[in-house]
């Protein structure tokens, strides 16, 4: 892949940012009172502050969930205390 191609689907713009280490600690407590990472939290408010002011470009995919795949749970059929049988 070149520079100019297209990107991939899981492929994410690496960035180096430099914060005022009281900064950091106040971001790092607030993404663990969200159950979020510290770069998980940084984008969801960079995509916020872009959302709020009518900048956040529309190709921008969303926030992918957190967490592993979802699990898909089929129902029981015939469960006691469905009603049926």
């Amino acid at each position: 892949m070149t520079e100019s191609g297209p990107r991939r689907g899981s492929e994410r713009k690496q960035v180096l940012l430099r914060l005022d280490p009281a900064v950091y600690d106040a971001l790092a407590r607030w993404a663990s009172d969200e159950l979020r990472s510290a770069n998980a939290q940084i984008e969801y408010l960079l995509r916020h502050a872009l959302s709020e002011t009518g900048r956040l470009p529309g190709a921008a995919r969303p926030i992918p969930p957190r967490g592993g795949p979802q699990r898909r749970v089929a129902p029981e059929e015939g469960a006691p205390g469905d009603g049926e049988g």
